[in-house]
């Protein structure tokens, strides 16, 4: 499968009850796999994805972190915080937003993940995304862009356009781990945000973050 191609999976007639206990099914097999050696050998456990399974927004980040391998689950950190601040801003709650990673392992030292551990990790991605079916997936950077839509285009280019991934719109955003060390550009998250939230007919609650 190219990494550009969406799964050919039609899965819109589940119930939320069928999707969670799909996306179980899945969560076990990843629990074991080992398609990553140096991975699975220096991993606390493996972080798989949270949320509603039938949510109309995935996020889709890059990688677990020293937190969320703790913890086993997505965004707990430090940017992870800020991208609560972001969905509240936004009018959401946590809960209402599907969140998963392109990898499912914590990379050792945070380093990005390699082409070969993205390879492996993709079939993963692509049956949390058929499961869920959202109506628009956020990338935040560019290893989630990238290595989403099989592109390598700078997350500066991609921003301010939807990209499409079957029948999901995709926006790209920088990632809430830039903006901690860059905070302004917030300013560009957050103008991100409101287009998303056009798109789908709906107004920010705040102006700002």
């Amino acid at each position: 499968m190219n990494a550009a191609t969406p799964p050919n999976t039609k899965l819109q007639t589940l119930s939320r009850e069928e999707r969670a206990a799909r996306l179980a099914e899945v969560a076990t097999c990843v629990a074991g796999c080992t398609r990553c050696e140096e991975l699975a050998s220096t991993r606390t456990q493996t972080v798989f994805g949270v949320g509603d399974p039938a949510a109309r927004i995935m996020f889709i980040g890059e990688a677990p972190g020293a937190d969320e391998d703790r913890q086993g689950e997505p965004f707990v950190g430090k940017a992870g915080q800020l991208l609560d601040r972001i969905i509240q801003a936004c009018g959401f709650q946590r809960e209402d937003i599907y969140i998963c990673n392109i990898l499912r392992c914590r990379p050792p030292g945070n380093r990005n993940p390699t082409p070969v551990e993205a390879a492996n990790c993709r079939e993963w991605l692509d049956q949390q995304i058929a499961t869920v079916d959202p109506e628009y997936i956020v990338c935040w950077g560019s290893v989630a862009a990238q290595n989403l839509l099989g592109v390598t285009t700078p997350i500066g280019r991609m921003r301010g356009t939807f990209q499409e991934f079957g029948r999901a719109k995709v926006l790209c955003t920088y990632h809430p781990s830039y903006l901690l060390r860059n905070p302004g550009a917030k300013k560009f998250v957050w103008d991100d945000m409101k287009q998303l939230l056009r798109e789908m007919g709906l107004e920010p609650e705040s102006t700002s973050k």
